[in-house]
This record gives structure tokens, C-alpha cells and sequence, in this order.
């Protein structure tokens, strides 16, 4: 019984596939290449382009059950259309080819950005999702992935879908954009933080989630993710209590951050510099709802772990 992970080589799918060797599962990785976030495990591995149906349709075959973890984040749009594409037009094709590959299960790790994040109110799974105009296009590109797979759902493909809030932890490889800055504390090499914040949760949470869903989730429903909601400022003092480096003592206003953010907007597209204020990562710290995660406690027996920890 094969248990395939798409988006191998990336934070969460290295995380899911080291967690299902130590379960003693037979893992297959599936990613555009191999990289050393995988160094050293043993997996069957299969080089391939979610955006091409017939590559997912070999890496998929005999899957029991396919986790898809590929994907594309954006704080910078979507200048060349990858981030939509991906997102969405790549669930669709991976999910088509789960079917066809007869799959048990799909479980598919979404977002929270899935949501519609400007609404007021604590955030549950039925508030509404991302797709009015105004909204980051990566939220959009989200919200629309999850339409997709439902459209493959509704032919006969058993799916779960799982919307972790922001990510942070160990095996960040690249670095994630959350690994950078805390890379960058402990270097000392950043001058302020920005007001706001976010919610905030442990890839190994997130990968036990993303597990419990293949085993209990209910078909065709959602499960938020969350962990606890941290200002950036709150996320330095514990890097520095941790660390012994210390924090910035510089806390940005929004109004300034937002100001300066067309620059951020530049210099992210141009050199992906993660420590920059783009429009879009802004969004999301100044609209952070109370995110509940009371379904995934109660169906999937999800308990994140604490922030500090």
C-alpha cells in the first residue's frame, strides 16, 4: 500500500514523508526534483510536474493513498502565472490522476488563505472562501484549487482537505519565508519588526493532521489546522529567549510598513527577499482572525503543540 506525497521535496512534504517512514509506511516522493531535504531517507522517488497530467498519471500509479503537498506560495502575486496554475490547475490534474490511479483517499493540504481572511469574526470551516477580486491572488488561487478537487470529488474520489494557518519548524530546508526571519533574528541581521501577526503552527502539527485526515476525516470536508496566534514582536522575544540573540526593539507601524510596501512589492519579485514588507504578506498580518480548530480537535484528534515549544 503505497502512500504518495506530491510537493516531496517542500517543508511539509518532507516533514509528511519522514513521519510515514518512521510509521513504517512504503512512501513515494513526487516532486519536479529531488532535494537534500530527502537526503538519506529511503523512498521510491518519481520526478514530476503536477501541470503534466500524463507524468502524475505514472507517479501516481498504485497509490493507496495520495497527499498533496505541492504547491506554490506567493507574497509577490503571480507575474507569470505559475502560482494559479499550480494551485489549482495542478490539484486538478493530480487529483484526476488519484482517480484514475483508483486511490483510497486524497488527502490535500491546503490553507487558511483558502478563506475569505477580511471577514469578521472567529474563522471557522464554514466561513466563506477567497474569491472575491480584491483579495491576494494566492488566497484566490487556494480557494479556487479546493473548487477543482471537488469537481474531481463529486466523480467519485475520496477527499479530505486540510487548511493549516502559518507554518513554521524543523526541516525547513529552503528557508520557508517564517524560516528566513528567524534565521535573520538569530543572525542579528534584523533592524525591526512590523506590527501585526498571525496564526502560527509546527509543521510536525500540521503533518500529524494531514495523517489523522487519512484515517478519520470525513469524506468531502474540511479541517482547519491552526496553532496560536503570535505577533511578529511576541515571535522575537521568544526567538531571543531561546536564542540568547537579541531582538529588535524596533516595531514598525502598519501604516508605515504599508507605505513603504510598493518597494517591498518590487524588491520581493525581483530578488524574493522574504525579510521585505511586500502588500501582500501585510495582508495577512493586519487581517488574522481567531482561527478554531475545534472540528479537527474533535474528528481528528489534532492537538497542537504549544508556540513556545
Amino acid at each position: 500500500m503505497v502512500a504518495v506525497v506530491t510537493g516531496a521535496s517542500g517543508f511539509v512534504g518532507a516533514t509528511l514523508v519522514r513521519s510515514l517512514l518512521a510509521a513504517g509506511r512504503e512512501v513515494r516522493g513526487v516532486d519536479l526534483q529531488r532535494g537534500s531535504s530527502l537526503d538519506g531517507l529511503d523512498i521510491d522517488w518519481v520526478e514530476a510536474d503536477v501541470l503534466d497530467r500524463s507524468a502524475m498519471d505514472h507517479a501516481l500509479e498504485g497509490a493507496s493513498t495520495v497527499f498533496h503537498t505541492a504547491a506554490v506560495i506567493s507574497i509577490a502575486g503571480d507575474p507569470t502565472g505559475r502560482v494559479w496554475n499550480v494551485n489549482v490547475n495542478g490539484v486538478r490534474n493530480t487529483a484526476e490522476a488519484a482517480l484514475e490511479a483508483s486511490a483510497e483517499r486524497f488527502v490535500h493540504c491546503s490553507s487558511v488563505h483558502a478563506f475569505d481572511l477580511e471577514i469578521e469574526g472567529d474563522l471557522d470551516e464554514g466561513r466563506a472562501r477567497a474569491t472575491r477580486s480584491r483579495l491576494p491572488v494566492y488566497d484566490r488561487s487556494k480557494a479556487a484549487g479546493e473548487t477543482a478537487l471537488s469537481t474531481v470529488a463529486a466523480r467519485g474520489l475520496n477527499t479530505v482537505v486540510c487548511n493549516p494557518t502559518g507554518i513554521l519548524g524543523p526541516h525547513d530546508f529552503a528557508p520557508s519565508r517564517m524560516g528566513s526571519v528567524l534565521l535573520a533574528l538569530f543572525q542579528g541581521r534584523m533592524n525591526g519588526v512590523v506590527a501585526g501577526g498571525f496564526n502560527w503552527v509546527d509543521v510536525r502539527d500540521v503533518v500529524a493532521g494531514l495523517v489523522a485526515a487519512e484515517e478519520h476525516g470525513i469524506p468531502g470536508e474540511n479541517y482547519l489546522l491552526p496553532g496560536h496566534y503570535r505577533t511578529l514582536d511576541e515571535i522575537a522575544a521568544a526567538a531571543e529567549q531561546v536564542s540568547g540573540i537579541p531582538r529588535p526593539r524596533t516595531v514598525a507601524p502598519m501604516w508605515l510598513a504599508r507605505a513603504v510596501s510598493p518597494l517591498g512589492n518590487l524588491l520581493n519579485r525581483r530578488r524574493g527577499n522574504a525579510l521585505l514588507p511586500s502588500s501582500e504578506a501585510l495582508h495577512a498580518l493586519r487581517h488574522s482572525p481567531p482561527v478554531s480548530g475545534t472540528k479537527a480537535e474533535r474528528d481528528l484528534g489534532y492537538r497542537p503543540r504549544p508556540f513556545e515549544t
